[in-house]
């Protein structure tokens, strides 16, 4: 019975190679030398501020079964899905290094998430196949 569960839960999860998940790696490695080089010692600590959105799905009666609360999945999809990081990415080349070290150190953790197994949520908190 629970292994519905878990078959639900493993059928939205995507298989990613493992060069995929080390070229993801790599990259997400590289956007983060590049962020400690435009702003410095900022970088390590807002390096997790995306993952701040989960904490809009807290309650007593969250999920047992590896989902997210349904009500944080906006909030964690929008601040881990690749286009804001890459869009101010690009502003911050023409901005200056501060904006560009922004989005340099969000594109790291998107990319890091990605080479671990995590990414997008379906509306239910699923991972997204």
């Amino acid at each position: 019975m629970s292994s519905s569960v878990n078959t639900s839960s493993r059928a939205t999860r995507r298989h990613v190679s493992a060069a995929s998940r080390l070229l993801l790696a790599a990259a997400g490695i590289a956007a983060f030398a590049g962020a400690v080089t435009s702003i410095g010692a900022l970088a390590p600590a807002l390096w997790l501020l995306p993952d701040l959105t989960m904490l809009a799905g807290l309650s007593r009666n969250m999920p047992r079964d590896g989902r997210m609360p349904p009500r944080a999945v906006p909030f964690y999809n929008a601040a881990h899905a690749l286009f804001g990081p890459l869009a101010v990415t690009a502003a911050g080349l023409i901005a200056g290094p501060f904006i560009l070290g922004l989005g340099l150190v969000w594109l790291s953790h998107v990319l890091v998430d990605r080479a671990v197994g995590y990414g997008l949520r379906t509306a239910e908190g699923f991972q997204r196949g």
